[in-house]
């Protein structure tokens, strides 16, 4: 089984975005996909209400996942690593035993090409309209990552 993982600053908002709707474009019994955060603010919680809702109005339902902060043993249980900006990349490779370890780790949004700023915008401290943006940007990129997985 193929494993993935999403990667945030408080795994509340962009990675449990990004968990859910790449989870949602592949088939489960061949794909595992799961969130963590970098930060230990919110260990146990669910996702941020407004992720939740966004998903929502577009059909996926995140209300049952919990964050969980990202550890080593990742490295060993995840084969691809996919981090929201340039922060999260850093401190998840400060954790990085090897290049194996390091060669896992990709800032999501290098999938697309079309797009020429690399990081996915934290929506946490913006409106609603935040949201919508982040779920956009993650919803081509996870269709672009689903297709690589599938092909």
């Amino acid at each position: 089984m193929t494993s993935i993982l999403m990667v945030c600053l408080g795994n509340i908002c962009r990675s449990p975005l990004a968990h859910g709707l790449l989870e949602s474009k592949l088939p489960s019994d061949l794909f595992y996909v799961d969130s963590a955060g970098t930060a230990n603010y919110h260990i146990g919680d669910s996702p941020d209400q407004r992720s939740i809702a966004v998903a929502k109005t577009h059909g996926i339902d995140i209300s049952q996942q919990q964050v969980r902060q990202f550890k080593i043993s990742d490295f060993d249980t995840f084969d691809y690593i996919y981090v929201m900006d340039q922060s999260n990349f850093d401190n998840v490779i400060k954790l990085a035993r090897d290049t194996d370890d390091f060669a896992k780790v990709k800032l999501i949004l290098e999938v697309d090409t079309s797009t020429l700023d690399k990081h996915v915008p934290d929506p946490y401290y913006g409106g609603d309209s935040g949201f919508e943006n982040v779920f956009k940007l993650l919803d081509k990129a996870t269709s672009i990552i689903s297709q690589q997985l599938l092909s």
